[in-house]
């Protein structure tokens, strides 16, 4: 039963982006009401708004983006669980279903049976929460240390996909790191790297913004992402591959070490890519997926709170509600912006 309307950001189809009044339904007991303070626009977001869809996930009615937001409980979930109303909170956007495919239990990000905030790769589509006020469920709630900066916790969902990244690498204490593509997740890429102890850090990207920030958060130095001689003669034991494309994805090969270990974070288009991949067999590589992220979120967060992960400077901008095509188009321009921020309460922005 639909008990009231909120303000949402709703992608209808390409290029068609709309601030729209969408019904509130009335919460399942597991389900807490949730006050919407700030949103992260992601790279799927924008492919939404831009193409109408992200790769197969294609949408085929209205539906609310977003996926990296934070916020305050306005009513607790009525069965107990979760956050009390008034806690402020950072969300989990995975949502588990039970499926037959085979995956490691210990690693549900690889469970077909997600849904994720903000997706069309199921129909109905899954709804995201880039709305003034969300009904979700309290198991996705992450309650927020006192104290902590809302702006800079909108940073936690992202960061949590960096974080594993970045593990799944082993440890990196004394270690030289090349980061590829410093876009927002590569950015961050950077910061958890710098915390987990590595002793150089070098950091490419197309764009001088983007190589700015991942100085700021921890970069030792950085590179022209056309200086090919430059990034293979980084040396890397471990590269982060945050680009996205086959041509960043070579460049990681190219500047990994022999023997080194590739992490491909960036998202690549469905299909074969031209991809140098003899380089890799014949310096025996390893090359790992990173896929989202399960319980690092936690991590981030109280890394974050107690200040041993300073990621402020990833954030560049920020607008209220009614400027949402603004941002929108800020946040595709990676020559000017990095993590781009909608504020969601009156006044905010």
């Amino acid at each position: 039963m639909t008990t009231s309307t909120t303000t949402a950001v709703v992608a209808h189809r390409a290029d068609d982006v709309r601030v729209d009044s969408v019904p509130v339904r009335s919460p399942e007991p597991h389900e807490a009401v949730v006050a919407v303070a700030y949103g992260g626009i992601c790279g799927s977001d924008l492919h939404y708004w831009r193409h109408g869809a992200v790769g197969e996930s294609v949408l085929r009615a209205p539906m609310v983006l977003g996926h990296e937001v934070v916020g305050t409980v306005l009513r607790a979930a009525a069965d107990g669980t979760g956050p009390a109303a008034g806690t402020e909170v950072a969300v989990h956007p995975a949502r588990h279903e039970d499926t037959d495919v085979r995956f490691p239990r210990d690693r549900p990000n690889l469970s077909p049976g997600v849904r994720y905030l903000g997706s069309a790769a199921r129909f109905p589509h899954t709804e995201g929460a880039f709305a003034r006020e969300v009904v979700l469920p309290a198991a996705m709630l992450r309650a927020l240390p006192e104290g902590i900066d809302l702006r800079i916790a909108a940073l936690a969902e992202p960061a949590a996909v960096a974080w594993r990244a970045v593990s799944q690498a082993g440890d990196l204490a004394g270690k030289r790191v090349l980061v590829v593509g410093s876009g927002p997740i590569g950015a961050l890429a950077v910061a958890v790297a710098a915390r987990a102890g590595a002793a150089e850090i070098v950091a490419v990207d197309l764009h001088t913004k983007p190589r700015e920030i991942a100085a700021e958060v921890g970069a030792t130095r950085t590179l022209d992402a056309a200086d090919a001689e430059g990034i293979a003669a980084v040396d890397a034991d471990v590269v982060i591959e945050s680009s996205g494309n086959h041509r960043g994805l070579a460049s990681a090969i190219a500047g990994a070490t022999r023997g080194g270990t590739v992490v491909m974070v960036g998202l690549l288009p469905g299909g074969d890519q031209p991809v140098p991949i003899a380089q890799a067999i014949s310096r025996e590589l390893r090359m790992v997926g990173s896929f989202r992220f399960n319980d690092e979120i936690d991590e981030v967060i109280a890394a974050i709170a107690d200040g041993s992960l300073p990621i402020g400077p990833v954030i560049t901008h920020s607008f209220p509600l009614d400027e949402t095509l603004e941002a929108l188009a800020v946040a595709a321009d990676a020559s000017v912006s990095g993590k781009v921020l909608l504020a969601f309460r009156e006044g905010d922005g």
